[in-house]
């Protein structure tokens, strides 16, 4: 038991280091190309601090826990959005939120989720051809992010010191892997834990799993609070929600296909609309959150947590 301890303690330690280094290297880029905050988060950021799901699936697919694949990603949506960006929220409302940037990725991710819902209903799993319409979706979603970032608001920042644009991408490429092996401790050590109490496995893949993959986002996103860029952490949430449906569940399912529990269908998809739509609605409406959201999400993910246990 000290050792699993001692374990969780480092793995802490490593992703709240990483995460907080992955923020300045971000903004740095940001910076330096005059590119808004929102647009690195949801891009740079969001792929390097989403790495733990996709690989956590990944993995578990092969090893043939497909309840663990498909409820880690909505399970890390629901997380991301209602914990992480209540939080964030709550502590911090986000002001000056970029209109493009964000009005076409919250698009994007209703209209990607809705075909998901909706096929994942009827067919009850994610099959091959399926998981490859998910990847091909990532690529249109990368070109959409390069396309558009032009036309999208720039940062306020513009013109800072001069950076090394391939030294940040190198330090930015080291934090995710960081992020990853902490993460990794965590999950691993959580896992333990709820299988010595008999937690079935997509309570174990929506809370203790889903938690410990999305910690990068939430060390990220507090960092940002912290150093005065919440936009980062905003849209690092965004896009790691997107990230979540094309490519946690696109690459297991392109692999050998996933089959969908019932309480996925019924629970975690539904809310995975519900605590996005509560986080983006609003913001598009006002180009600013509220605390009143903030608190909002984190009740929602309070009874969903209590209620996936009992």
């Amino acid at each position: 038991m000290i050792s699993t301890v001692v374990l969780f303690v480092a793995g802490l330690a490593l992703i709240c280091i990483a995460g907080d280094r992955l923020v300045d290297a971000a903004v740095a880029i940001a910076r330096k190309m005059a590119i808004p905050q929102i647009v690195v988060g949801a891009t740079i950021v969001s792929l390097g601090t989403t790495l733990p799901e996709i690989l956590v699936s990944t993995t578990a697919s092969f090893g043939g826990s497909a309840a663990i694949a498909a409820g880690n990603a909505f399970g890390s949506v629901i997380c991301n959005t209602a914990l992480i960006a209540g939080l964030s929220q709550t502590i911090r409302p986000a002001g000056q939120v970029g209109a493009d940037a964000l009005a076409w990725r919250s698009l994007f991710f209703f209209l990607v989720i809705g075909i998901m819902e909706i096929y994942g209903g009827q067919k009850g799993a994610y099959g091959r051809p399926f998981g490859i319409l998910l990847l091909i979706g990532f690529v249109v979603y990368a070109c959409l992010s390069v396309r558009l970032s032009s036309s999208e608001e720039r940062g306020e920042e513009e013109g800072a010191e001069e950076v090394s644009v391939p030294k940040q991408l190198l330090i930015l490429a080291v934090c995710a892997v960081l992020l990853y092996a902490g993460a990794n401790l965590l999950v691993d050590n959580g896992i333990r834990i709820a299988q010595a109490l008999g937690v079935p496995e997509r309570v174990i893949a929506v809370t203790f799993i889903a938690l410990g993959t999305s910690l990068p986002e939430l060390v990220t996103s507090l960092a940002s609070l912290i150093k005065g860029y919440g936009n980062v952490g905003l849209g690092n949430v965004i896009g790691a929600n997107i990230l979540n449906l094309l490519l946690v569940i696109g690459i297991p399912a392109a692999v050998q296909g996933i089959p969908l529990e019932r309480k996925t269908i019924l629970v975690d998809m539904p809310l995975s609309t519900a605590v996005m739509a509560v986080l983006l609605v609003p913001i598009l409406i006002r180009k600013k959150s509220s605390r009143v959201q903030g608190m909002i999400l984190l009740g929602i993910y309070a009874l969903y947590c209590i209620r996936s246990f009992l």
